[in-house]
């Protein structure tokens, strides 16, 4: 048996959102064919993916360099499994929307400084 990837961990994070590759991929800003070479095990993740991963999915860092501890710093809570399961039964333009929608909304947070 082969020891498990990075490339494996963030694979088993996306499975867990119960997100496709097309979702998960534009939440870290990666394009589908980048992502899905990484899930086959044919491009390395750097280092830049992994804070993307653990910053936008509140993965545990630890778990994705060495799989070990929790897959998540803390569980998802019920808002983020509510919209997930939203998400999903939405046509794919819809889907686009609501992530353009979303950086929209991170970049104002951002400008504003709410918190």
């Amino acid at each position: 048996m082969t020891a498990e990837t990075v490339n494996d961990r963030i694979k088993r994070v996306r499975k867990e959102l119960n997100l496709s590759q097309k979702a998960f991929c534009k939440g870290i800003l990666l394009s589908p064919g980048h992502y899905a070479e990484i899930e086959l095990n044919n491009r390395a993740v750097n280092e830049r993916i992994i804070k993307l991963v653990s910053t936008i999915y509140r993965v545990n860092e630890g778990f994705l360099r060495t799989g070990e501890g929790g897959i998540f710093d803390e569980q998802p809570d019920q808002k983020l499994r509510q919209m997930i399961s939203i998400f999903q039964g939405l046509p794919e333009d819809y889907k686009d929307y609501i992530l353009q929608q979303i950086e929209e909304l991170k970049k104002l947070h951002k400008k504003t400084g709410a918190k």
